[in-house]
């Protein structure tokens, strides 16, 4: 068992995938659930730049090369 704090909210959990379907934010284009990175644009969360410019942000980038 483990707990997961996200904000003001935890929750304990005793798998991963369900920890992450329950606290991991979603990609506000696609929906995916966002493990990793991310990207953050106006208080929304996206899972790469391209959903955040599908939704009109277009000054974020992803990182690329070494």
């Amino acid at each position: 068992m483990f707990t997961v704090t996200r904000g003001d909210r935890t929750a304990v959990f005793d798998s991963f995938e369900c920890a992450a379907q329950a606290m991991a934010p979603q990609c506000g284009t696609a929906g995916y659930r966002i493990l990793g990175h991310g990207v953050e644009a106006d208080k929304q969360m996206y899972c790469c730049a391209h959903c955040a410019h599908e939704s009109g942000h277009t000054d974020l980038a992803d990182r690329t090369g070494g």
